[in-house]
């Protein structure tokens, strides 16, 4: 079963692209970065627009059209979620396609960055429609991906089974003795599918670690604070669940279909439970409704945006009383909007860090595929948490010496990577 995920207007694609490019421009130009290399960063390496038509449980055709953006693959294959939403096109796709290689290279991890989808909403069709659709776009992609070139992951309404799909359409298309080799084409597939222990919580534990770590960087103690939590999918959900288990308290949830808030707390389990039943999490017992509106104004000490992009603006930002906002979602905060908030002293811990969990327990399982490996739940979580440890300490050590914001440090440490990745092997020819 898919999850619905925040339904934003169309309009606020062209900002996500726009936000990303400023990100990156205001790192650029502290670092002094080679004009040159800037010029390649820019810009993305492919981009594949496909078309593809697929029948309908009725008998009718649709033609659908798919998307994957290739940025960059300085530091290794490209690598980055397939999301299937109605706001899916080519710009939000070079947007997410760039936040992945900032993020993939600020976790020292040997992969480039891409992203891409479908245009359509999932909830309007049947789960042998999806199978259908999702094995149609993957044979449209061709060798365009594959195991050692680009790595599509689960997104936004796509998840392990979509990934099974992708899977076996992909290994169907190659000759026996080259199946074996192709496993690892995708993450993020159910464990009897060749996936990892641990890669469905890895997003939201690595929102929640980077929390623990914030929280220990200011000697802040976690237990009893106040957290909201926007979008409750798999990465909202494991974020709240780790929190609570760490004495935190959920005082409000958002999602596709509405608001709701306690203060005195919300169960994560019981939410959990309820929203796998209904579909949402409307109505659900001991809380009260909310305008989707006056969600960020909850009084809170964590806010978590863990949906859509640009989230988080200038015309809410002024009312979110959190001290710390932690990014599970991709850019989910615009620049006049964090601005705004750092001049409050609001700290945020932005998403190429805080939800690059998901990506590092992606390479877990890539690694294991490529090796034939299987490893623990113990010892993929534990390998996380180190990853993320250093990461954080990075941004944390940055951002002090340059006198820079969290973002600021996060983009400027990836950045500079890739600079002497490119300064080291040249230019062809």
């Amino acid at each position: 079963m898919v999850t619905k995920e925040i339904n934003k207007k169309a309009p606020q694609k062209q900002g996500m692209l726009n936000n990303v490019m400023r990100q990156f421009n205001h790192a650029s130009d502290i670092i002094d970065l080679n004009k040159n290399i800037r010029k390649i960063l820019s810009i993305t390496n492919n981009e594949l627009v496909v078309h593809f038509p697929v029948k309908m449980d009725n008998g009718d055709v649709e033609v659908f059209t798919g998307y994957r953006v290739q940025h960059n693959n300085a530091l290794g294959p490209y690598k980055g979620g397939l999301r299937y939403h109605p706001t899916v096109d080519i710009d939000a796709a070079r947007a997410l396609a760039m936040w992945m290689t900032w993020k993939t290279s600020l976790a020292g991890l040997p992969y480039g960055g891409a992203k891409g989808g479908i245009q359509l909403d999932p909830s309007k069709y049947s789960t042998s429609e999806l199978e259908r659709i999702t094995r149609r776009f993957t044979y449209a992609l061709g060798d365009n991906i594959g195991p050692e070139l680009d790595i599509p992951a689960p997104d936004v309404n796509t998840n392990p089974q979509t990934m099974a799909w992708i899977l076996d359409t992909f290994m169907s298309t190659k000759s026996p003795n080259e199946r074996s080799t192709n496993m690892h084409v995708v993450t993020g597939k159910p464990i009897g599918a060749g996936g990892s222990e641990g890669r469905d919580r890895a997003t939201g534990y690595g929102v929640f670690l980077c929390i623990k770590f914030w929280a220990a960087h200011n000697k802040v103690d976690l237990s009893g604070k106040k957290f909201i939590v926007q979008g409750f999918g798999n990465v909202g959900y494991w974020a709240a669940h780790f929190l609570e288990n760490e004495g935190a308290k959920m005082v409000g949830v958002q999602d596709a279909f509405g608001s709701i808030s306690n203060s005195e707390g919300i169960d994560v389990e019981s939410l959990f439970a309820y929203n796998k039943s209904q579909g949402n999490i409307v109505g659900f017992k001991d809380s009260s409704s909310l305008p989707s509106e006056d969600f960020f104004a909850l009084d809170c000490d964590i806010c978590i945006p863990a949906a859509l992009g640009n989230q988080i603006t200038v015309e809410n930002a002024s009312s979110i009383k959190a001290s710390v906002i932690a990014e599970g979602a991709n850019g989910p905060t615009d620049v006049e909007a964090e601005q705004m908030l750092l001049a409050r002293g609001v700290d945020i811990l932005p998403d190429i860090l805080c939800n690059s969990g998901g990506v590092i327990g992606s390479y877990f399982e890539w690694l294991q595929n490529r090796n034939g490996e299987i490893w623990s739940l113990e010892e993929v979580m534990e390998k996380l948490e180190k990853k993320l440890k250093e990461s954080f300490t990075k941004v944390i050590n940055v951002s002090e010496k340059r006198g820079v914001d969290r973002r600021t440090a996060a983009f400027i440490i990836a950045i500079e990577r890739l600079e002497q990745a490119y300064i080291q092997r040249g230019i062809f020819p």
